[in-house]
């Protein structure tokens, strides 16, 4: 199909028109191949899984393991298709396989898949980063999410000469040390509220506030603000589901930040490059002190970065005294997925066609569950989507713990049995790409008509 103007997609082939006209209509799935590899992976592996959510503790049941993906479908080891609506947890924005994706990977690693040593590729992909969003003025790539975030912290201590952090309930920043305190997501998700292993007496040194609540924060910054060297934030929260700012939350807690000098981190490892072409920092209009990003970024290969304000970026080593090395930073493979994914992105009318395919999809399942007499509250920022199974409001911490797991398990599986793959866990983001088009659509909101009758 074509999609946005300027970005052909890959078409779907007849095996996948095919797949949305009768999949749904398809009994006995198997997933004999996925249990057997399961069996096998817990021998070798924690859990048998590389990350926690993976291991499908949050709904039950085994994991599916995949083979394949291809534009907006996967395909699993017994043969079993899906329309993804995980995305590889955010990067896969225009769909797995994108075919100048693969082409640039291709041609990067026939040139050598590192060689630790500066290469032109990085100079480019820092300088249209900076151009896309004009808060960072200097940037370092790095491998990973995590490791932007924590890099970020070291810098942010490291410039301020102060110890304290603020983070936000529910928001997941990685799995470095400081972030493990309220943290959502998958330490939400197994039950554990922090992580052992992490020193009680660095975990004191982060503080913690409610989402969307600007008085808790004014309480803590009039104690503690001139210990305080950052705020970290989601602005939109992806790890306890999707959590929306409030009207002029994010403006007002970096009017708060600035008075205390505290300065302004803000995490775009999942909204970054998704929500907008500049990321949640111009869909809010922010300026903050400093970014991280990965995911959307590296195209689908792993790559993160951190960057913000000149004279804060300078501290870095080696122009300046607050350490941070990478063996694989700025690694070319990564670096061409990335670019090659952010140039696609420029193309004109990008966001407002993923807007509106985001949008079908959310006005779909509200209806649908509503006419199955299906208590929900959908919460949808662009192209980040998750289905709360309350009635009531989902804005914070708390009010997302009162969804109903055990429905969500329910609908996750009947929804998987029709062929539709979502997060694995109620307190997960789902995350819509721009392969994703019409018939995919009715695809989904098929299977969901079915999963939200067997709950009603």
């Amino acid at each position: 199909m074509q999609g946005i103007q300027g970005v052909k997609h890959r078409p779907p082939c007849m095996r996948g028109r095919l797949a949305w006209r009768t999949y749904g209509m398809q009994r006995g799935m198997n997933h004999s191949q996925s249990k057997a590899l399961f069996t096998r992976a817990q021998e070798r592996i924690p859990g048998g899984v590389n990350s926690p959510v993976r291991a499908f503790r949050g709904v039950g049941g085994d994991p599916v393991f995949f083979r394949e993906g291809s534009g907006a479908w996967m395909t699993d080891v017994d043969g079993n298709r899906y329309v993804d609506l995980v995305g590889s947890w955010g990067p896969l924005i225009l769909g797995h396989a994108y075919p100048p994706i693969v082409e640039a990977v291709i041609d990067a690693a026939r040139r050598g898949t590192s060689y630790g040593a500066p290469s032109p590729a990085e100079v480019e992909l820092a300088e249209l980063i900076c151009a896309t969003v004009p808060s960072v003025e200097k940037v370092r790539l790095v491998s990973s999410g995590t490791e932007a975030t924590v890099a970020a912290i070291r810098l942010a201590r490291g410039f301020t000469g102060r110890d304290y952090i603020l983070k936000f309930e529910g928001c997941f920043h990685g799995a470095g040390d400081p972030f493990l305190v309220k943290a959502g997501s998958g330490v939400e998700t197994l039950g554990l509220p922090d992580s052992p292993g992490v020193p009680s007496a660095l975990a004191k040194l982060t503080l913690t506030a409610p989402f969307n609540d600007l008085g808790a924060v004014e309480r803590i910054f009039a104690e503690k603000g001139k210990e305080i060297a950052c705020a970290i934030i989601e602005p939109v929260v992806g790890n306890m589901g999707v959590l929306i700012p409030k009207l002029n939350y994010l403006k007002d807690l970096q009017d708060l930040c600035q008075k205390y000098g505290v300065l302004l981190v803000l995490d775009e490892v999942m909204t970054g490059f998704r929500l907008a072409r500049g990321g949640a920092q111009e869909l809010y209009g922010l300026k903050p002190d400093l970014s991280t990003f990965a995911k959307v970024a590296g195209g689908g290969m792993p790559l993160g970065a951190y960057g913000g304000r000149r004279d804060i970026m300078s501290k870095i080593a080696p122009e300046g005294p607050v350490y941070q090395s990478g063996t694989l930073s700025g690694n070319p493979v990564a670096v061409a997925a990335g670019l090659a994914c952010l140039k696609a992105l420029a193309a004109p009318g990008t966001y407002q066609r993923l807007e509106q395919i985001s949008g079908m999809i959310e006005e779909g399942l509200v209806a649908e569950a509503k006419a199955a007499g299906v208590p929900i509250t959908l919460n949808r920022v662009g192209s980040m989507l998750t289905v709360f199974f309350t009635s009531s409001p989902v804005y914070d911490y708390p009010s997302a713990k009162k969804a109903d797991t055990a429905r969500f398990s329910k609908f996750f599986h009947a929804m998987l049995h029709e062929g539709v793959y979502l997060p694995p866990s109620q307190f997960e983001a789902a995350f819509v790409s721009l392969a994703i088009g019409e018939p995919e659509v009715a695809h989904i909101l098929a299977a969901a008509r079915k999963a939200f009758r067997a709950l009603g």
